[in-house]
C-alpha cells in the first residue's frame, strides 16, 4: 500500500531484514543504502526536514 507522505527507509534492515546479506549484496541492496519516497507535502516542508538538526 501507498503513501502520500515523504518516507526514507533503510532496507537493509527493514524491507530486506531477512534476506541473506550475501543475496542483498549481490542485488544492490548493501549495507549504507537508503530509500528515499518523496510524497505529495509542500517542496520547502521536505528541503526544510533534511536541513533540520536535533
Amino acid at each position: 500500500m501507498g503513501n502520500l507522505d515523504t518516507l526514507i527507509q533503510h532496507p537493509a534492515s527493514m524491507t530486506h531484514v531477512n534476506v541473506p546479506r550475501d543475496r542483498r549484496m549481490a542485488a544492490g541492496i548493501t549495507d549504507g543504502l537508503v530509500r528515499l519516497s518523496v510524497g505529495i507535502e509542500n517542496v520547502q516542508d521536505i528541503i526544510d526536514d533534511f536541513h533540520h538538526k536535533d
